[in-house]
């Protein structure tokens, strides 16, 4: 499996061989080794047995500076050996080996029998001077060789509907759908944390490029452009223009409105627009392209008769896709590229990459005083990830209402509208426990006062009081670190220094037409006043949570560019902008986490922001996957977006369900029978997925999201969604339990199949299923109409259909039922899921009687966690953990005692249990019918199956 890599480790050997250098001598430290090399001081510090750092600089000060995503607790003193040749230094802990080349510096790694995990490549690491925003500084890069055995997984959450990374190229910055998080995971068992905030690139450097008009042909296969066919309306219905075009590029310079900027002078300057371009590509030499358009509205990529992108996005948030195509030099290949313009400003250009000169693993940024990086061993992907987490800190518990159903919009223009329709639930018998407040609360002019109208708003304290007392619900409320000159906070935050300003300074202007500003969060100063406008003015009005919106942040008008993030966040309390580029987010969560934990120290905390960053997990931070479009191309992309994410060390991921921007044909009011249709059952779909992620939340504009909204309650829409809502609160202890293991075992609740499967090499293909916690196999249904889809059952594991109970073996693909009312869900052998009473929101009652069901035909464990749900306790303690373990060979499920304790715990509670086996087949049911009752006092119990 890893011989390529081992011949490329071999190679870089006798390169070293064949070219010596002279050996420096290694300087053993306290915690690991320094060796000086040319340029500068190589450090080796050993963290933990399975945690090692590695740096780079010229600079001595260098290596014990202070970063913004890794705690000052990272490294603890580990017991290490060090060994020293001629030619090389190898640090040696209980499960690494860390081997450093003394000619060249290179740094490989190597499991603790010595076999190769990691190489860096010889000469790959690189500090190369430059100016950024007028600060003398360096690009940083570092090369690692290329194992062709292993995927790549991580590196935040992007759009691209990859999960597998390996061969692609990235860029990390932050961007309203896409999240930087600069850590990567390998299916080889290891992870990489790049300690940088600046602007970062994975793999090959050269940035995409027009398709070049040198190797495209038109439709009649005359040499220089695509021939361009231009319609009026979205649908190619009416031909108005036909010519060759030499490149596509359309795009307005600079982001500047220009409404008689026109696609084709033949076109109406306003209105819906189709374009459809034919011809063919004969690239210059063979091998792997990567097609990388960017764009608004609807878009259509056919290869050779292949269609290789499909995607429709919002006018005003062009992005990228990717597609990977081979093609042969000196071929021509057929391309057709379709582009319907509805909504925005007029964006396509038809980008690519050609083939890559190298296939190392690579990380670049743009800013960096050394290079600085943690090597995370596992092999398994958990303990990669708790490594990671050792570094960046430790995630803390939510409060257990963020478990239950979060209802939103966009937004409730009252008061009384939200009151309304948290009537409606509670009238319906739809559990809920979460109502949000969108933006515009505030009177039109006073973005950022944290002010409500009083004409909406009349009494916010009052309005809080009442979703909390009368409607038994939670508040959360949206919070930008936005602001409009003229309010009391912008003045007083003007005042202390604490706003950006450059873009003021230019007269940019947002959608609304109104000149605003952010916060420069960067300031301690500045995030203290920030939290203390939000403390006077909204947590005292008794609001329970934070909606942190357009944490990127959301500066540059029309729409992002990169170089508009780094200009207009610029310049920074802690530097460039270009410096801190990436991490205002976890910036903006301290704020926020700090301040609430000193205001209110028995609350928790909880905050939903559009960005992230590494570490960001330690501040309660759940991070949604931002203005997605309400599209089954979208619902597809989001599921390796947010296993990409977790798997980049973040254990609380979320979408809006049912996508968030909305195309026409679904926004219209009243829409076709069919439109209406399909609108109802891509929300059904995706309220399904999200049942089983971290937090549950039904989001967007237009049309309403409330359940009953979607064909009356008589309509398989709300039957099904009501089902799926009813069931979440069935597993809340299940669910809870998870994430006590986030919080004290640094678990991951949303994984990806490599993480439980690492072996089965088809695992690491599965983009479109997950593991929900150790026990359900989850798989989404992302086509209309589909009533089956093909699911794969892991190897190594037996496996049982949730709503049949009947059993199916692993290292298969299966094709599994999806009726509307049902998504297919298969739960592991061995696993033991808890199943808690009917609930109308969580703190209703306690979890007594718990149904603990057993899916027999291999052993198995889980601990049901509980603590009191709200406070900080658990921090001392306060909590308990009952073990629960299937014997197999003996038939016994072992409900060990109970450890710990704390107030309110219930002190006596009933199990029932039930047995699910190949020779049992226990359909799902919310009234299961037990096959044995214990009475629990808190001693270990056996109840042997019969």
């Amino acid at each position: 499996m890893l011989r390529s890599f081992l011949r490329a480790a071999a190679g870089a050997a006798l390169l070293s061989i064949a070219t010596p250098a002279p050996a420096a001598v290694p300087s053993r430290l306290e915690d690991g080794l320094s060796l000086a090399l040319p340029g500068g001081t190589l450090r080796v510090q050993v963290c933990a047995a399975d945690l090692v750092r590695v740096a780079f600089a010229a600079d001595a000060g260098f290596f014990g500076r202070k970063t913004m995503m890794a705690e000052p607790r990272r490294c603890e003193k580990t017991a290490f050996t060090l060994a020293t040749t001629a030619k090389d230094a190898t640090l040696a802990t209980s499960r690494l080996k860390v081997r450093v080349d003394l000619g060249t510096g290179a740094v490989a790694f190597l499991d603790a029998t010595g076999k190769p995990v990691l190489a860096e490549k010889p000469g790959g690491r690189t500090l190369t001077s430059a100016t950024v925003q007028d600060e003398k500084t360096r690009h940083v890069r570092q090369e690692w060789l290329a194992n062709n055995a292993e995927s790549l997984y991580g590196l935040g959450q992007h759009q691209h509907g990859l999960l597998d990374i390996k061969g692609y190229d990235i860029d990390l910055w932050q961007h309203n759908v896409v999240v930087a998080v600069p850590f990567l995971a390998s299916s080889q068992g290891y992870g990489i944390l790049w300690d940088n905030d600046s602007y970062t690139r994975f793999g090959d450097l050269r940035k995409a490029e027009l398709v070049p008009t040198a190797v495209l042909r038109d439709a009649e296969g005359s040499p220089g452009g695509l021939t361009g066919s231009y319609y009026a309306g979205a649908k190619f219905e009416r031909l108005v223009a036909k010519r060759k075009d030499a490149a596509i590029d359309i795009e307005i310079p600079g982001g500047t409105k220009d409404s008689n900027l026109r696609i084709h002078p033949d076109l109406p300057a306003e209105g819906e627009a189709s374009v459809r371009w034919e011809g063919t590509i004969e690239p210059a030499a063979t091998g792997d392209h990567v097609f990388q358009p960017y764009s608004n509205n609807g878009i259509k990529l056919w290869i050779d008769d292949r269609l290789v992108i499909d995607h429709w996005r919002q006018g005003w948030l062009p992005w990228t896709d990717l597609a990977r195509v081979r093609l042969e030099k000196g071929r021509r290949h057929r391309v057709r590229l379709e582009w319907t313009k509805e909504q925005g400003i007029e964006t396509l250009r038809f980008l690519w990459k050609t083939p890559a000169p190298s296939d190392a693993t690579s990380l670049w940024s743009e800013v960096g005083d050394g290079i600085d990086y943690y090597f995370c061993y596992g092999p398994g992907l958990d303990q990669v990830v708790a490594g990671y987490r050792r570094v960046t800190g430790q995630a803390p518990m939510m409060p257990v209402w963020a478990f239950g159903f979060w209802q939103s919009r966009e937004r409730y223009q009252t008061a009384q509208e939200s009151l309304d329709v948290l009537a409606g639930f509670r009238s319906r018998k739809i559990p809920i426990d979460n109502i949000v407040q969108d933006w515009q609360y505030w009177k039109p002019d006073a973005w950022g006062s944290h002010q409500f109208d009083p004409a909406r708003f009349p009494d916010p304290a009052g309005w809080a009081r009442e979703i909390h007392d009368k409607w038994k619900a939670r508040l959360m409320i949206s919070v930008w670190g936005k602001f409009y000159p003229g309010t009391a906070n912008y003045d007083a935050l003007k005042a202390g220094g604490f706003l950006f300003d450059a873009g003021l300074k230019e007269g940019m202007i947002d959608w609304l037409g109104k000149p605003f500003t952010f916060l420069d969060a960067y300031s301690t100063e500045g995030r203290r006043l920030f939290w203390a406008q939000m403390e006077r003015d909204l947590l005292s009005k008794g609001v329970d949570s934070w909606w942190m919106d357009a944490t990127e942040p959301d500066l540059v008008q029309p729409m992002p560019t990169l170089d508009g993030q780094k200009k207009y966040a610029h310049p920074t309390a802690m530097g460039t902008g270009s410096r801190v580029l990436n991490a205002y987010s976890l910036l903006t969560s301290q704020a926020v986490y700090d301040g609430q934990r000193a205001a209110k120290p028995g609350q928790r905390v909880f905050i939903l922001t559009r960005s992230g960053f590494a570490g960001q997990q330690r501040y309660a931070a759940t991070t949604w996957s931002g203005d997605i479009s309400s599209t089954w191309t979208a619902f597809r992309k989001q599921i390796p977006a947010g296993l990409s994410f977790s798997l980049s060390g973040i254990p609380y991921w979320t979408l809006d369900v049912g996508g968030f921007s909305v195309p026409g044909r679904f926004a219209k009011n009243p829409q076709s029978p069919e439109d209406a249709e399909e609108w109802r059952e891509l929300n059904t779909r995706w309220f399904q997925y999200g049942t089983f992620l971290p937090i549950l939340r039904a989001h967007g504009q237009s049309p309403h999201r409330e359940m009953w909204t979607m064909g009356g309650e008589s309509s398989p829409t709300y039957e099904t969604q009501l089902k799926f809502d009813r069931l979440r609160y069935r597993l809340l202890p299940y669910v809870y339990s998870l994430a006590g293991a986030v919080a004290h075992d640094a678990g991951t609740m949303l994984r990806p199949l490599v993480m439980d499967f690492r072996d089965d090499p088809r695992s690491r293909d599965v983009v479109d299923q997950y593991l929900f916690g150790p026990a359900f196999l989850v798989s989404p249904v992302t086509h209309y109409k589909a009533r089956s889809r093909s699911v794969y059952l892991p190897a190594g594991a037996g496996w049982y259909d949730f709503w049949t109970g009947t059993a199916a073996g692993g290292g298969q693909a299966v094709d599994a039922p999806a009726p509307f009312d049902q998504m297919p869900v298969h739960v592991r052998a061995g696993a033991i899921v808890p199943f808690g009473p009917e609930l109308q929101y969580t703190g209703e009652k306690p979890a007594d009687p718990v149904t603990l069901f057993v899916y027999t035909g291999a052993d198995g464990r889980f601990s049901l966690y509980e603590d009191d749900g709200l406070t900080y306790g658990y921090e001392k303690g306060a909590f308990s953990r009952i073990p629960l373990r299937w014997d197999e060979a003996a038939r016994t499920l072992h409900i060990g005692a109970r450890e710990g304790s704390f107030p309110g715990m219930l002190a006596e509670r009933s199990f029932e249990v039930v047995f699910v086996g190949k020779d049992k087949v226990v359909p799902f049911s919310f009234t299961p019918r037990a096959d044995k009752t214990v009475a629990y006092r808190g001693q270990a119990v056996a109840v042997k199956a019969e």
